[in-house]
């Protein structure tokens, strides 16, 4: 009974790791892939889901629990909001900033390829101890005991690690102002020199009947107004042109309305 119980969970067990694992390396392709990095870190973030669910199957619950709150839903999705706030286009990554980075990183992605390809080939199990043992006073308290013990200075290095890189990234972004920052009047007749729109952008919308950013608003004459619309909305192709059904709804009002105008004016004869 025990031994079929045994080989059952371990084919379960296979059967959910080629499920899984095949989702997570489609996953992980989807996230260098695909243009929209919105897309992009979606994909990264059902990885991370996935990675958290081998975690919890194999007994480490702590670490799942962390992949899911920590990874998943705190910076993925603060990722994830920021490239929407900002509006990264696919151009914007397209652009490269170092000439041959592309090969560089080709280059140093194979190799590491390699090596890793060359380490699992030469790689041998024999014994498998399994979670029993670290867990038999529960994953947290087990977890805890090797971190700050066992570990802790390996713990402790990699914490200044840290500390260290956000400090750097605050440092690299900072930036000081090396000259007088200009005032308001002289910031508006530099508008003027340079002839751009000096009177404030007309609001999105179609006749005050659409509210929505991507729609762009019409002029006098009937066309859609570039000025109304977002340029980074514009370059992704996510603006809706309604232009022609308002165009079409409003001579079907005016026509409604001289039918109604001449019915009124015969019952006044």
């Amino acid at each position: 009974m025990t031994t079929s119980l045994a080989a059952a969970a371990s084919t379960g067990e296979a059967v959910q790791f080629w499920i899984l694992g095949t989702v997570a390396v489609l996953g992980a392709l989807c996230t260098i892939l695909l243009r929209r990095a919105v897309h992009s870190a979606l994909s990264l973030a059902g990885t991370m889901i996935i990675l958290a669910v081998f975690y919890l199957a194999n007994g480490a619950y702590f670490l799942g629990v962390v992949q899911i709150v920590v990874y998943t839903g705190a910076i993925m999705m603060l990722f994830l909001f920021v490239v929407m706030l900002v509006g990264v286009t696919a151009a914007d990554s397209l652009k490269e900033t170092l000439k041959g980075q592309r090969w560089l990183a080709a280059t140093c992605g194979l190799g590491f390829g390699i090596l890793l390809i060359a380490g699992l080939g030469n790689a041998s199990l024999k014994h498998f101890n399994g979670l029993g043992e670290a867990n038999a006073g529960g994953n947290v308290q087990g977890l805890a005991t090797l971190i700050f013990t066992k570990y802790v200075f390996a713990f402790e290095v990699t914490g200044a690690l840290l500390i260290t890189a956000a400090v750097g990234a605050m440092v690299l972004t900072h930036r000081e102002r090396t000259e007088r920052a200009k005032t308001q009047r002289e910031q508006s007749e530099q508008r003027i020199r340079e002839g751009k729109h000096i009177p404030p952008l007309p609001a999105p919308g179609v006749y005050a009947r659409h509210n929505a950013v991507d729609i762009p608003g019409l002029l006098p004459d009937g066309t859609p107004s570039e000025l109304t619309v977002n340029p980074t909305l514009r370059e992704r192709g996510q603006i809706r042109d309604v232009s022609g059904e308002s165009l079409d709804e409003l001579k079907a009002l005016e026509q409604r309305s001289e039918e109604w105008l001449g019915r009124s004016e015969e019952a006044n004869r």
